[in-house]
């Protein structure tokens, strides 16, 4: 769509991060190995790319700051709260399509 300044343009993608930051928090069923080999990408990504936002920005954070950001909690009470151990199926998936910077 053409005509939408700049500003708009950076509200409705901030708008579309936190709805989808806010979905996969409620979708806990899903687990991040499930969703690097459906999408190529998981929580922990969204919150590396936050972070690398952040400190292009002149912010220093730290992945834990970051982490819990996307997590909407600390990553250690989100993993003992909601991390299963995954299927050798979903392991040997996930090893076979992880990107190198995984």
């Amino acid at each position: 769509m053409t005509g939408l300044s700049q500003e708009q343009k950076r509200d409705f993608e901030a708008a579309a991060f936190r709805t989808l930051v806010e979905h996969l928090r409620t979708r806990s069923d899903v687990q991040n190995i499930d969703l690097m080999n459906l999408a190529g990408f998981c929580r922990n990504c969204l919150s590396n790319w936050y972070r690398d936002a952040a400190n292009a920005a002149g912010v220093d954070m730290s992945k834990d700051e970051s982490r819990e950001i996307i997590y909407g909690m600390p990553y250690a009470d989100w993993q003992a709260l909601h991390q299963t151990e995954a299927p050798e199926a979903k392991k040997a998936e996930f090893e076979a399509r992880r990107p190198k910077d995984h």
